[in-house]
């Protein structure tokens, strides 16, 4: 796939890029390290000066951010403006703690003094997707940075505006030469960065092919990485839930941009006693959800990113539906375009769906539906909802609704998750670790624990 801007809405391509030589990217790794060199020597209240700069000049300019986003991958215009002041919070939120976060750690010793001191890394390469073409760099890019690192990022190649212009912020926020560069770059250029000397360590946010390639080749060079992949996450809901608040949240759970998130809810697990009632509710939202242009205030629904997504996306939707399934909503691909003025049928849109009754043995079982897409399953039980919701080989995040205590402790103990929110839905915040265990990767973002993932944990002992 080529480098290029092309509105998911229309079809349209708007802008293509060339893709750097490998003398420029040369050049850049050497402005890297040159970088690194100099900007590890920086001081932390420098440093915050610098990230509050680029929260601010973020916060001026949340608009016409949130358009480039939209314009790039379809998210509707108002979740766009929110991504950018999201961003402006994790910049503000490192400036504010990271002296704190990267203080000397005393350690008690037989030595005279001991202690952890924590020194930043070097170079690290980011490897990011295109569904929170902002936020999934920020907040990478605020820890790391603040930490002393420099970064380059090889973002999703549907996105290059979006990424050059996170550069132009940096730049702009006062940041010095090297510190933060994008790489217009395909992916088949990543193992000879990961290879290079200079390049200390590499995140990757996407799919788990993806991961799976960016750490075997991390592996052969004995290099970190950090690894946020897929969910297929949970949402369960047992009898004493407070249904209104479940449903309301679950509409918004399913369907925050356009169903492409990786901590998105994906699978209801709804127990008998609720399930046809919160079934019936849940359909009559989704049927309210109006599907449109993205830059419009008054829609909820926008574009999939690309064609392909659209097309993976339908083919499990018609997997599950050809074994049994039924679709109390949507399904089928052509309901969307029908609807839609002429001058987005070209667009890539489906219909928000709700699958129930879905047999065993379909892509539900294994699979991540990155779309509008719920997916509806009946159990008797909190033992069968927490079995059924550990089924799958990912584990992202997982949501539970119930008023009973004890249920808390069960799901909060029992589900194989990086993340368990009970009576809310799964958010990633500034203040607390995210990641995911078994398919869904390892190493955390975000929180104290993000901020220690790219940096040396130097033991010190004097006597």
């Amino acid at each position: 796939m080529g480098i290029a801007s092309i509105n998911p809405a229309t079809g349209e391509k708007i802008k293509g890029f060339e893709a750097l030589t490998d003398a420029a990217v040369a050049a850049k790794l050497n402005l890297a390290q040159q970088g690194f060199e100099r900007y590890r020597q920086t001081s932390l209240s420098e440093r915050a000066r610098w990230m509050q700069a680029a929260a601010q000049i973020l916060e001026d300019k949340q608009e016409s951010y949130g358009r480039l986003m939209t314009l790039e991958m379809g998210k509707t215009l108002a979740a766009a403006i929110a991504e950018a002041q999201k961003c402006a919070w994790v910049c503000r939120y490192y400036a504010e703690h990271a002296a704190d976060f990267l203080s000397d750690t005393p350690a008690a010793t037989d030595a005279s003094q001991s202690f952890i001191r924590y020194q930043p890394l070097g170079v690290l390469l980011a490897v990011m997707p295109w569904n929170f073409p902002f936020w999934q760099v920020f907040r990478f890019a605020a820890p790391s940075l603040m930490a002393g690192n420099v970064a380059l990022l090889k973002h999703a190649s549907n996105v290059p505006q979006c990424a050059l212009a996170i550069e132009e912020i940096f730049q702009q926020a006062g940041f010095p030469d090297g510190v933060f560069q994008t790489l217009l770059i395909g992916a088949d250029k990543v193992a000879n960065l990961i290879a290079d000397d200079r390049i200390k360590a590499a995140t990757l946010t996407g799919s788990e092919a993806a991961g799976s390639s960016l750490a075997a080749a991390a592996g052969e060079q004995i290099k970190k990485t950090v690894l946020e992949l897929g969910g297929s996450d949970p949402f369960i809901v047992l009898e004493s839930a407070d249904l209104d608040a479940a449903v309301a949240t679950a509409v918004t759970a399913r369907m925050l941009n356009n169903g492409q998130s990786c901590i998105a809810a994906k699978r209801f697990i709804l127990a008998d006693a609720i399930a046809d009632e919160f079934q019936q509710r849940l359909k009559e939202k989704i049927l309210a959800l109006k599907v449109g242009d993205p830059m419009d205030n008054a829609t909820d629904i926008g574009p999939l990113a690309t064609p392909d997504i659209l097309h993976e996306l339908d083919q499990q939707v018609q997997a599950c539906l050809e074994t049994g399934a039924k679709a109390l909503v949507g399904g089928k691909p052509n309901q969307a375009q029908a609807q839609l003025p002429e001058n987005l049928r070209q667009g890539n849109f489906y219909p928000p769906t709700l699958l129930t009754d879905i047999p065993p043995g379909t892509p539900a079982d294994t699979e991540e539906f990155f779309g509008p897409v719920a997916l509806a399953f009946q159990v008797p039980n909190i033992d069968a909802a927490i079995k059924l919701a550990n089924s799958t080989p990912l584990g992202l995040g997982a949501s539970a609704w119930t008023t009973n205590p004890a249920e808390h402790d069960r799901l909060i103990n029992e589900l194989e998750a990086g993340a368990v929110f009970i009576n809310g839905m799964v958010k990633s915040d500034p203040r607390i670790p995210f990641g995911g265990v078994k398919r869904s990767g390892y190493g955390r973002e975000l929180g104290v624990q993000g901020i220690h993932e790219f940096v040396n944990l130097k033991t010190i002992w004097i006597k």
